[in-house]
């Protein structure tokens, strides 16, 4: 499963996304009203660790674990954890298209941005499958962030086109249907609870386990 995507290199092993780093701001908004003060949380296709670096450093109270299947990317995750803050976790290597690298403990929070579309729909059954063993029961939090298909909302121009160049690359990803995702998060026992737009056409969705 790809996760890396038009990265620059920094100094000490570090990579950075620029998308990343413009949407941190307004995901970050998010979180802090609908995330707990404290617990754990377990990040999925953590990337290149922008995310994970921004929200543990204001998030002070949350044990913050990114993970991704790349070694490319743990090893950038690691260079940020060096100059990070202590809640930020060593990184793990997790895919959650295969649930033999699925952690075994309890999380609060998983948190995954930007890998729906680009990994094939057995990526996003598995990361419902794994959030809804991993999240505590009742009240933990599912968050998804990036932009999705909606039946009631026409498709952006600019998402319109990120999709055909997604299915140009690979013909299994691809925007996902909204509804289909609330409807396979349900099935995991993990109702939706909150869809908050977000710049550029994205959405962050909020899912609470029952």
């Amino acid at each position: 499963m790809q996760t890396l995507d038009h990265l620059d290199a920094l100094p000490a092993g570090a990579l950075s996304s620029p998308a990343a780093q413009r949407n941190a701001a307004f995901i970050l908004d998010v979180l802090r009203t609908h995330l707990p003060a404290r617990g754990r949380v377990l990040e999925i296709a953590a990337g290149s660790g922008d995310h994970a670096l921004a929200f543990a450093s204001a998030l002070s109270g949350l044990d913050w674990t990114p993970s991704d299947p790349s070694p490319q990317a743990r090893d950038s995750l690691s260079a940020w954890r060096r100059a990070g803050p202590s809640n930020l976790r060593p990184p793990l290597s997790v895919d959650a298209a295969d649930p033999a690298t699925w952690p075994q403990d309890r999380f609060d929070v998983v948190y995954c941005a930007n890998m729906t579309h680009i990994s094939p729909w057995s990526a996003t059954e598995g990361l419902m499958d794994l959030a809804g063993r991993v999240l505590r029961r009742p009240g933990g939090l599912l968050v998804l962030y990036g932009p999705y298909r909606e039946a009631e909302v026409p498709l952006a121009a600019s998402n319109a086109a990120f999709d055909e160049s997604l299915k140009a690359r690979n013909s299994a990803w691809g925007l996902r249907d909204r509804a289909a995702v609330e409807a396979l998060a349900r099935s995991h026992g993990l109702p939706a609870t909150r869809r908050a737009p977000m710049p550029s056409n994205n959405l962050t969705l909020l899912f609470r386990s029952v």
